[in-house]
């Protein structure tokens, strides 16, 4: 960083406040330097407002934040869209839920807010008081149209056949052909953000373990972690090594159950059966070693509380099933033709869009926050995969790769433990301070920020599950993909709703 790396107020974290105009200048000089925009979050400080923007790099960890503090009446900031496309989209939401106004956007209509959401009322404020009377006040939103001969659209959603959660999908199509693709999201506002506010680290839990349902240890873990770097404090060695075995447990039912689906998707119904009985085994397996088949309860703030451990040789015994059933789902010419080529997302696409996780490794993007912001004693190896192209096939490919590298680090993690499941004493809230945890969930890097007032309770929790980066790259994907793959693309990205709308 070109200036002052500012003052030390974390773990591999330091912060520096900047006046607004500085900002373009000190975004620009840590993204020249390899870091990322990882997270930017409004705060209301009572007389002013404040901008807060989190980077981070990876080998060694590196975490820098930039404070920006802003007059309340006209918040503005300079916008970081042009360097940063997640910045951009960063930004929207800030203005959405907090009125501040990133100037020179770009793109300035509204991203978290459909329409009918009152004009001027910004529900994170502190004085937002009740939401004024919704109505249709500016107009509906402005879809991209594309025409020509024979050019036709399709809308879908955003209410949809099953237990799938609403997604508004408009395509732009001619023949068979997708033109263009525009996803329209935010329809499960829960104002999350906003139920943290109050709440002790330990009252939190239960909220951080619902952000997204199937990523239960993934949010607990940022979350605890981000709290425990507010206070100061650090899990003991062997609950940093438990937590690290529930999150590839949580990792592997969820691989299961996606790499099942998609050859459901290509006709292979046979095979998704199998991959189901399976997660069925790991559903119980998680029952076990934490009480709950979703792995919910288990990861406390200061450590963690599992009841049990999980037998590595009957999982090895399970991975061995899977891979049986990757490879019968790669050596049938249909899956194969079906997967291979499909939606591709190059890796100049991955990485300028912000991608993360196995979305952005399927492309060669090798992001990994289990090694570039290690939370464990050991850091483990990288997992080295054998195809990168970006397309389905490579996605599933990158999966069923990583439920096997996970199962190997269970038992690693297992044979550096003593045999229990060690448990801290769950910690007493001491001076106020900010704190950041990051984690490779099972989607991919989550993020939580969290600032704690004098009496221990949080004043402000920020929440960046890896769909909110991953959501912008399937259209990009889907250019030139036949519609009757549209499910079966959407299904390789596997993108969270509830997770992207907070």
């Amino acid at each position: 960083m070109t200036s002052s790396p500012g003052e030390t107020v974390g773990a591999h974290r330091s912060a520096v406040t900047i006046a607004p105009d500085r900002l373009p200048e000190q975004a620009r000089a840590l993204l020249s330097e390899g870091f990322r925009v990882a997270l930017i979050a409004g705060h209301d400080d009572g007389d002013e407002l404040r901008a807060v923007y989190l980077f981070t790099a990876g080998a060694p960890d590196r975490r820098v934040e930039l404070r920006v503090p802003l007059h309340r009446d006209a918040p503005q900031v300079p916008s970081l869209a042009a360097l940063s496309f997640p910045a951009g989209r960063f930004e929207r939401e800030m203005r959405d839920l907090f009125g501040i106004v990133p100037t020179d956007h770009p793109l300035p209509r509204r991203l978290v807010r459909h329409f009918h959401w009152p004009q001027g009322w910004y529900p994170m404020r502190a004085d937002a008081g009740d939401p004024p009377e919704f109505g249709d006040l500016a107009g509906p939103y402005p879809f991209r149209t594309v025409e020509g001969p024979g050019v036709y659209e399709i809308p879908v959603g955003p209410v949809h056949a099953g237990m799938i959660e609403p997604g508004h999908f408009r395509f732009s199509v001619v023949g068979e052909t997708i033109l263009n693709l525009k996803a329209r999201l935010w329809f499960v506002h829960r104002g999350l953000e906003k139920l943290f506010q109050g709440r002790g680290p330990l009252q939190a839990i239960e909220l951080a373990e619902r952000v997204s349902g199937d990523t239960a240890v993934g949010h607990s873990l940022a979350f605890c972690l981000a709290a425990e770097d507010a206070l100061g404090i650090t899990a003991p060695p062997d609950a940093q090594r438990v937590r690290a075995v529930l999150l590839e447990l949580e990792r592997i039912y969820n691989h299961v159950t996606d790499l099942g689906a998609l050859c459901n998707d290509v006709g292979h119904g046979v095979l998704n059966s199998h991959a189901q009985r399976i997660r069925e085994q790991l559903l119980r397996i998680n029952d076990e070693v934490t009480g709950h088949r979703l792995l919910r309860g288990a990861i406390v703030p200061g450590g963690v509380t599992a009841v049990t451990l999980p037998d590595p040789d009957r999982l090895a015994a399970i991975g061995r099933d899977i891979a049986e059933i990757v490879d019968l789902a790669l050596g049938h010419t249909v899956v194969h033709d079906r997967f291979a080529g499909t939606a591709i997302l190059t890796a100049q696409q991955a990485v300028d869009l912000g991608t993360l996780g196995y979305v952005a490794r399927a492309s060669g993007h090798p992001v990994d926050a289990r090694q570039d912001h290690p939370a464990l004693p050991e850091v483990p190896p990288r997992t080295q995969h054998t195809r990168t192209d970006g397309d389905v096939l490579s996605r599933f490919v990158v999966r069923a790769e990583e439920i096997g590298a996970s199962i190997k680090q269970i038992a690693n993690l297992l044979d550096a433990l003593d045999g229990t499941a060690r448990v801290a004493a769950a910690p007493e809230s001491r001076a106020p301070g900010s704190g950041v945890g990051i984690v490779e969930g099972w989607r991919g890097t989550i993020v939580h920020r969290v600032e704690l007032g004098a009496d221990g309770a949080l004043t402000r929790t920020k929440i960046v599950d890896p769909s909110f980066f991953n959501w912008p790259a399937l259209p990009v994907a889907l250019a030139d993909t036949i519609v009757p793959d549209f499910p079966l693309t959407n299904k390789s990205f596997n993108l969270s709703y509830a997770g992207n709308d907070l």
